[in-house]
């Protein structure tokens, strides 16, 4: 917590907002964003924006408050999130007492001013839980009445922690803000900009650049923009959205392939996708216009911890009604994986097309030659197309290789689907690959 931001007035404290900062202290929104350039202020203003909300909602009788602080990584909370939490809640305000074994910020009751627990497992008068997104279930375990993301536009931020998250306020209606700086195209763009843009009320978004923060050299900001690659100034330094080199679909545009969900004809010709895999199972489902030789992506599912026998269950009940042709789905090598779909009663078979790189030009070119389109449902999807990339070298130019591949299940069971797409003959599955 910077020296401009805090003062003391007295006993009273007061705080020293920047425009930008004064925007999202105002916002009256359930979820407020701020995305803004990199020292910008957004860390600092986190702790205020949560202490005020546990003013605002926290029951004076205690022992239900609970709230979140999440970020991207632990390095990120080690570093950055818990400094700036204890500077305002133990060091300044001493109404926090930290129990890192249980990366807990307890809450003292304010009408004593003592800290009720004598364990971090004892029960508190209110708590601040303390996460970052690669702790996964450790957002599951409490019903919390506001949360502070920060850095949730990192890649290791994903939509199924700002779901868990979601899930965790759902019954107090909970507020969460979020502060980040733009890293990519993912859900970020799609889930919470894009909506806002177009009017959802749920959110409120406010960007500024660098030099709002006072303590900002503009003349610092004016040498960088002269310096650095404008993709990466845009997205560092103006916290504006920009497409990043080296993303892999860089031709799929939400704004042309994105379409509202409308009722398929029964007898349209479906082609089903699998991602195997124990703890994540991707499927995606794509129905075939033969009128306009179109595609449509309707469906897609990420799921864990269930055999082949349930997974099988779940997508014939999906697709009783549904003329599916045929089901493409894993690698070369997993071959007792597809043998166990079909004795579960789905026969999927290889893909038509096994290399990772020959699949990826299947898919792109289907998007590039506008054949290709996904429901704006199919959210999972969405944010793995605006993140899927390949790293960069040392002189920031794309490389052969795909960064973090491991985490795209829904693309790899889109590969898998497209590879069986054009040239089918309407109806009977045949692949002019064969």
């Amino acid at each position: 917590m910077t020296a401009s931001l805090l003062a003391r007035c007295g006993n009273r404290l007061r705080y020293n907002l920047h425009e930008g900062q004064t925007k999202a202290w105002e916002s009256d929104a359930r979820f407020t964003w701020v995305l803004a350039g990199t020292q910008s202020g957004k860390t600092s203003f986190g702790p205020l924006w949560l202490r005020e909300e546990i003013n605002r909602t926290a029951d004076p009788k205690g022992g239900t408050n609970d709230y979140i602080a999440a970020t991207a990584s632990y390095d990120l909370f080690k570093l950055k999130m818990l400094p700036a939490l204890r500077t305002l809640f133990v060091d300044t305000l001493k109404i926090g007492k930290y129990w890192p074994g249980d990366k807990l910020l307890e809450l003292c009751d304010p009408s004593t001013g003592e800290f009720w627990a004598k364990r971090a497992d004892d029960r508190m008068w209110g708590r601040i839980i303390l996460r970052s997104a690669a702790a996964g279930g450790g957002l599951e375990s409490s019903t919390a009445r506001g949360a502070w993301l920060d850095e949730c536009g990192q890649d290791e931020f994903t939509l199924e922690t700002w779901e868990a998250v979601q899930r965790r306020l759902a019954l107090r209606k909970g507020r969460a803000l979020g502060t980040t700086t733009p890293y990519n195209l993912g859900w970020m763009k799609t889930e919470i900009y894009d909506k806002w843009t177009a009017g959802d009320p749920l959110h409120r978004v406010i960007q500024f650049p660098s030099y709002f923060n006072p303590l900002f050299d503009r003349a610092e900001f004016e040498r960088t923009k002269a310096s650095m690659p404008p993709h990466r100034f845009m997205l560092f330094y103006c916290g504006e959205f920009a497409k990043p080199p080296g993303l892999i679909y860089d031709c799929f545009d939400e704004d042309i392939h994105i379409v509202k969900p409308f009722e398929i004809p029964p007898s349209w010709p479906r082609t089903g996708g699998v991602d195997f895999g124990g703890a994540n199972t991707a499927h995606v489902m794509i129905a075939h216009d033969p009128d306009k030789d179109r595609f449509i992506v309707y469906r897609e599912t990420l799921e864990g911890n269930l055999s082949s026998a349930e997974h099988c269950e779940k997508r014939k009940a999906e697709t009783a009604s549904e003329n599916v042709v045929q089901w493409l789905g894993g690698a070369p090598s997993e071959t007792q994986q597809r043998m166990d779909w079909s004795d579960a009663g789905i026969p999927v078979m290889q893909p038509y097309i096994a290399d990772v790189e020959g699949g990826i030009d299947r898919v792109y070119a289907l998007f590039k030659t506008k054949r290709l389109f996904v429901f704006n449902t199919c959210t999972g999807l969405r944010d793995e197309l605006g993140t899927y990339k390949r790293k960069l070298d040392d002189s920031g130019q794309p490389t052969d290789e795909i960064q973090d591949k491991r985490k795209f299940h829904r693309l790899d069971a889109l590969r898998y689907a497209c590879s069986g797409l054009t040239g089918m003959e309407v109806g009977t599955g045949e692949n002019p690959w064969t």
